[in-house]
């Protein structure tokens, strides 16, 4: 097989002019300013209105700009910081519930794939608590957090009622034992996604909306007794980790794909 040439694709014209706009706004605006209308910013950039709501489109997504009903495209508050350590979070049944607020909680049978990231035999019993973390009272982060039934052995039964309040009983009684358990390490790693359904919809967000997976393993008395898979909006956070702020970045294996169960 001959060597071939790499040529450049041609960029966008969207794409072109959402760098333009990018410039446009830090020199021109400030956060809460609302934009021109399309009719206007159309006609000083030369470009068709379909262009334009490309570029708009994409900013949005990014979460540079935002769109209010009756108002208009307003610029986006910068990205809020949102520490994601456990110096500053706490240990996952502490009163850090007061960042996060429990949805519901399902008890099931782990499936081979859980079970092999839990450590556990496959079927065994495993307590996952949905959560959300909010920040400013805006919605940030939705978090699966997966316990083990022989992590909490003294776990009382509470009747399982779907959407009922015996979900949310069975939350508390989960983070509570987890709590008592207390911690000897923990192990962090970060993955750039989108959400998908199921995660969009907690995070009151589209389907593909730009998110940081951070999956975090627990350990208590040298074994792993909890992990969470928290999806964080990229769009409007940017995560802090600890005093240096440094992480290790591990390179992904090619065709490897992690998912949040």
């Amino acid at each position: 097989m001959g060597q071939g040439q790499l040529t450049a694709a041609p960029e966008p014209k969207y794409w072109h002019l959402r760098t333009v706009l990018v410039r446009t706004i830090d020199s021109e605006f400030s956060t809460g300013q609302v934009l021109p209308n399309e009719r206007e910013l159309a006609a000083r950039f030369g470009v068709a209105r379909a262009t334009l709501r490309q570029a708009l489109d994409q900013l949005e997504l990014e979460g540079r700009l935002v769109r209010r009903r009756g108002i208009g495209t307003l610029i986006a508050a910068p990205r809020v910081g949102v520490p994601v350590s456990r110096r500053e979070e706490g240990w996952p049944g502490t009163t850090r519930t007061q960042a996060w607020r429990a949805v519901d909680c399902v008890s099931a049978p782990a499936s081979a794939q859980l079970a092999l990231a839990l450590g556990i035999p496959p079927g065994e019993t495993v307590h996952t608590v949905r959560r959300l973390r909010l920040v400013q009272g805006q919605i940030m982060a939705a978090e699966s957090l997966h316990v083990p039934d022989s992590a909490v052995p003294l776990l009382p039964a509470v009747p399982h009622v779907v959407g009922g309040a015996a979900e949310s009983d069975r939350a508390r009684s989960v983070l509570r034992q987890l709590d008592r358990l207390g911690v000897d390490g923990e192990s962090r790693s970060v993955e750039l996604g989108v959400a998908e359904a199921k995660e969009a919809t907690l995070l009151e967000r589209p389907p593909g909306t730009p998110v940081l997976v951070v999956t975090t393993q627990y350990a208590a008395a040298g074994r792993l007794v909890a992990l969470a898979v928290s999806t964080y909006r990229a769009d409007t956070c940017k995560l802090t980790f600890g005093e240096t702020g440094l992480v290790e970045v591990t390179p992904v294996e090619a065709g490897a794909v992690r998912t949040a169960s």
